[in-house]
């Protein structure tokens, strides 16, 4: 097999195409052969040393990907070879063969696209817990989704308009805003050519909303915060921004606010059973046509780097999907 192998921490370049041996499932695990993978944004920071996840060296990065199980472990019964799946395993996509947890693998039902898959699971995965199990959203509700036309933006604002809700798509560029606005969104925002509070008030006639999606941080979180509805949720769900904002308590007691925090990949190993429950709600509206990630960049598996010198300037409007050749 071959795969991006980091033997030493200290960002994208460092990586190295590797030949490697196929490794043998252990027990309770599956092999899988990828065809596609996806980045997300966590898979910069790994490569970086600067995620709360720092494997042993050396790592096969690479957290969430699709393929067929070639082969199955000791203890593997639900699963077999042949299969079609995909898996948000932590490490090791970003090769041609991967042994994974089979606890983390989710068969693929009939007429689900690889290239979809492999961008599916982190992204509508943590929308749905964020908007449906944490916040309870409700139809009829208002959400502000901010960074909304990246990877987990694109999922909320689809995942939202299915539950019902009124959406508010803000992003950095009037493009953005347009993408956003073809996959549901009701109003959207340009927050740097605008007084975002005064944009806020305006498209809620002054209420604010009840629950803002928040994968950006930094300087942006306290005017929303400042801006939200009396018993409004506000949703952390990371800091692609950098910096982690310090937010003064007092603004949740004005508002009766509660700020809530959103780790799928920490949910989905605790609550096993309700995630894939969740699992299964989103398959179902991606067969019915409601919600379908959007991809804007596909790379060969070979082009990791310039994938990643693309991700790591902020102009990727939805996911990158890396296919093997």
């Amino acid at each position: 097999m071959h795969a991006w192998l980091c033997d030493n921490p200290i960002g994208p370049e460092a990586l190295k195409w590797t030949e490697l041996p196929t490794p043998e499932p252990q027990a309770g695990e599956v092999r899988v052969a990828v065809r596609c993978a996806s980045l997300n944004f966590p898979d910069l920071l790994i490569v970086q040393n600067k995620y709360q996840l720092k494997p042993p060296l050396p790592f096969v990065p690479g957290a969430e990907f699709s393929g067929v199980i070639e082969a199955v472990g000791p203890g593997v019964t639900q699963l077999q070879a042949g299969m079609a799946v995909a898996s948000f395993g932590g490490i090791g996509g970003f090769g041609s063969h991967v042994c994974v947890d089979a606890r983390q693998v989710m068969p693929l039902p009939s007429g689900f696209a690889f290239d979809d898959a492999a961008a599916f699971l982190c992204t509508y995965g943590t929308s749905h817990h964020a908007l449906v199990d944490r916040a309870q959203l409700k139809a009829g509700e208002t959400v502000l989704v901010l960074g909304a036309a990246g990877g987990v933006g694109t999922a909320a604002i689809q995942i939202a308009k299915a539950v019902g809700a009124h959406v508010i798509a803000a992003a950095s560029s009037d493009e953005k805003c347009a993408l956003c606005r073809t996959l549901g969104a009701d109003a959207s925002i340009n927050y740097t050519s605008a007084d975002l509070r005064e944009q806020i008030k305006a498209a809620t006639e002054g209420k604010g909303p009840d629950v803002v999606y928040d994968p950006v941080g930094g300087a942006m979180a306290e005017p929303v915060f400042r801006s939200i509805a009396w018993r409004g949720r506000y949703l952390v769900i990371g800091f692609a921004a950098g910096a982690i904002p310090a937010l003064p308590l007092n603004l949740a007691l004005l508002k009766g606010a509660s700020l809530v925090g959103v780790f799928w990949g920490e949910f989905a190993k605790r609550e096993p059973q309700q995630n894939a429950r969740a699992l299964n709600e989103l398959a179902g509206w991606y067969a019915q046509g409601r919600i379908k990630p959007v991809i804007e960049h596909r790379y060969a598996l070979r082009d990791l780097p310039r994938a990643f010198e693309l991700m790591a300037s902020r102009q990727v409007r939805g996911k990158i999907v890396l296919s093997v050749d």
